[in-house]
């Protein structure tokens, strides 16, 4: 949130957005995730089950803070809607900041390619001519770096589809691949509570 706030900087008024709204809006986009968690399609939550859990933290993180918390929760509503031209800036920031982790992670990691999932996931996403020739740059550099090592992309990681409630159906917990009996997780229930 504070990296998409700063990037906010970067624009000089010639794009016809309101920088200071952009910049409300990146603060709170991702503020209920203090509580809930940043909930990913691996956690087996289906989009609706994701909005409703960061809708009620987002209305006990505004209600701490009255009156001023109606604000709060109008700059969130209006990031989730996506209707405003800033709204939709600010999700095109999002997805440049998941991408500018990734490649950070790779570098750092020392990993080139391994986090392709996040490119993938955000492919054909951006809109803003801004936010795109930024999302430009990091792949000339990553593809650049990438080709230097000798770097090859791993095998491509199925994503679960959050739209799809069956795709998230959790299997019960293994030991080497094999489903415990009933009563040894049961016990392991009875343990952890103790």
């Amino acid at each position: 949130m504070y990296r998409m706030s700063i990037l906010t900087f970067l624009l000089d008024g010639t794009e016809g957005l309101n920088q200071i709204r952009c910049m409300e809006l990146a603060l709170v986009h991702d503020l209920a995730e203090s509580l809930v968690g940043d909930i990913t399609p691996f956690c087996g939550i289906s989009k609706e089950e994701k909005k409703a859990m960061e809708l009620k933290a987002m209305e006990d993180i505004c209600k701490l803070i009255e009156p001023r918390g109606k604000r709060m929760m109008e700059l969130f509503e209006e990031y989730e809607h996506g209707e405003s031209p800033e709204s939709r800036f600010v999700k095109d920031l999002d997805r440049l900041d998941m991408v500018m982790q990734a490649f950070e992670y790779e570098k750092r990691d020392n990993c080139l390619l391994k986090h392709q999932e996040f490119f993938d996931s955000t492919e054909g996403k951006f809109n803003h001519p801004f936010v795109k020739k930024l999302v430009n740059e990091i792949y000339e550099q990553r593809n650049s770096l990438a080709k230097a090592k000798g770097a090859v992309p791993p095998p491509k990681i199925e994503v679960p589809n959050m739209d799809n409630p069956e795709t998230h159906a959790q299997p019960k917990a293994q030991t080497n691949g094999h489903h415990q009996p009933e009563h040894i997780e049961n016990n392991l229930e009875t343990s952890k509570s103790s």
